[in-house]
């Protein structure tokens, strides 16, 4: 064994001892990369100048207009979460539900789903849904086991449903080691770059095939054990109607931002991140209607406005500055300053309404944290991960995977089981930003597809949030859960949705078009 290999074994088992330790992951990776990186110079087997390129790559990352969707997404999460849109969704899908039985449980998964599509952050839906639909399935009757699953199992969805933070993560690495790749074979003008966009419209199908899953397993649970997933008492629900949801208030507006998000990326309107900026804004809105009396009728003018702007810039040419200008278009102009003033005024009313409800400091100061902690990982992550390549793991790795018996097949089932079981001690971005472009180059050369690659990956670490002993969902989860409910119970819960999510990782294995076949059509 050579020398650079001793270092990296030794490399990694040193930043594993100190995260079984308590240390912080990102303080952990960066020091472990220094200190090895110095050794490395010392001992000759890393160059200096390789080093050298680390303010280059956090230049690169602090110039990413991808990365900026993250904090934008985290945003749209954070409000939806405090300003109780995901309660009401959750009631009014449970009263909708309420003559099925095993109907609540549907429910949490349908809504689950809904919030992915909302928030993209696990540990936000897990914590949210945790806190109202527990206690409300433990009323109910339901199997605390069972309870506990689903809400588990529901709450990891936004791994893999748009919009995912992992799969912003995720197709920012994968773009940059394919576009790599193909430099190294000489093709690179022959072959489009993936994006962020491409792994959005090929998570769509795997997670609803997912979530199609999980609500086959509750209604065989209410068919064939009926005493752990009991009925609604309908006569009492119905009894009140004072108590009857909003129906067409709680589903209209999460819906509406839904369509505008994904819609908008799918169609080829926006970015992801115009995308997460419009998120943004419509949560705010959203929040702004829901916990203010005051403006509403300026901010339902502003939201009338963008959509009358959006119509003004497909029927004329909005362009100022030009030489000749129709008649048509000048009023088109002057019409669109009026509306962009409504949208000011509208934006400057939702900051005064959420201000003073008090949510939106609390918003702001747990997005600001959680972008941190993000990119301060990150910066840590990328430090780690070019220490490792200055010592050549990119071609041992390379040349590991290529002498397997059974080829590009034993290939991905060793790194998705490396993945699988790092997933049990390091959050996904850790993940992301050391192994994967580690790997993925070595799995580019042997010619597997790069959209088919980061979904699998990404349902592959929604696997590890839901698998004892340290899934991260499980602790989310249980930090919320009633003391009656055990940590036995909860982790016996998860693992039939375990066992889901490996049957989903195989058939999306066997059937590649599951995760090509959208972006195919999307984007050609």
């Amino acid at each position: 064994m050579e020398l650079a290999e001793i270092l990296i074994l030794l490399m990694v088992l040193a930043a594993g001892g100190f995260l079984i330790c308590g240390f912080p992951v990102a303080f952990t990776l960066s020091g472990t990369a220094l200190l090895f990186g110095a050794i490395g110079v010392f001992a000759g087997v890393l160059e200096l100048r390789d080093l050298m390129l680390y303010p280059d790559r956090i230049f690169g990352t602090m110039t990413n207009s991808v990365l900026m969707a993250v904090p934008l997404f985290v945003f749209m999460g954070v409000m939806l979460e405090r300003s109780r849109i995901a309660e009401d969704l959750l009631e009014s899908m449970s009263y909708l539900m309420r003559h099925i039985r095993g109907g609540l449980g549907i429910s949490v998964t349908i809504v689950g789903a809904m919030l992915a599509a909302s928030t993209g952050i696990v540990g936000a839906t897990v914590v949210t849904m945790g806190l109202i639909s527990l206690p409300t399935m433990l009323r109910h009757g339901y199997n605390p086991s069972l309870a506990a699953g689903s809400i588990a199992a529901a709450g990891t969805l936004g791994q893999i449903i748009p919009p995912s933070i992992v799969l912003i993560l995720l197709g920012d690495v994968l773009s940059t080691a394919y576009l790599n790749v193909r430099r190294e074979l000489g093709d690179a003008a022959t072959h489009t770059s993936i994006s962020v966009g491409d792994l959005f419209a090929g998570a769509l199908l795997p997670g609803l095939l997912l979530v199609g899953l999980y609500i086959l397993y509750q209604l065989g649970i209410a068919i064939f054990r009926p005493q752990d997933a009991p009925p609604h008492d309908v006569k009492a629900l119905e009894a009140e109607p004072d108590n009857r949801p909003n129906l067409l208030q709680a589903f209209l507006p999460p819906f509406a931002l839904i369509i505008s998000v994904l819609g908008s990326i799918l169609t080829g309107i926006a970015t992801p991140t115009e995308a997460a900026s419009v998120g943004a804004m419509g949560s705010l809105f959203l929040a702004a209607l829901k916990l203010g009396n005051q403006y509403h009728r300026i901010i339902y003018a502003g939201l009338a406005s963008i959509i009358v702007l959006l119509l003004l810039n497909g029927l004329f040419d909005l362009r100022v500055g030009r030489l000749e200008t129709p008649i048509s278009d000048q009023i088109a102009i002057y019409l669109a300053f009026v509306l962009c003033g409504l949208v000011l005024a509208s934006i400057v009313a939702a900051i005064v309404n959420t201000l003073r409800s008090g949510v939106l400091r609390s918003v702001m100061a747990s997005t600001t944290q959680t972008t941190s902690m993000v990119f301060i990982i990150l910066v840590g992550a990328s430090l780690f991960s070019l220490v490792l390549i200055g010592y050549g793991s990119d071609e041992i790795v390379r040349g590991l995977l290529a002498d397997m018996s059974g080829g590009v097949v034993t290939a991905i089932i060793v790194v998705m089981l490396v993945m699988f079981l790092l997933g049990f001690f390091l959050d996904f971005i850790e993940i992301t930003f050391v192994v994967v472009p580690i790997v993925a180059p070595a799995l580019f050369l042997m010619g597997v597809d790069p959209i088919w690659l980061g979904i699998l990956m990404a349902l592959n670490l929604q696997t590890s949030f839901l698998t004892p002993p340290f899934g991260f969902a499980l602790f989310y989860l249980r930090g919320v859960a009633p003391r009656e409910v055990s940590t036995g119970q909860i982790y016996r819960g998860a693992i039939p949705f375990i066992i889901i999510q490996v049957i989903a990782l195989l058939m999306l294995a066997l059937f590649h078009e599951l995760a090509t076949w959208l972006p195919e059509v999307v984007f050609g």
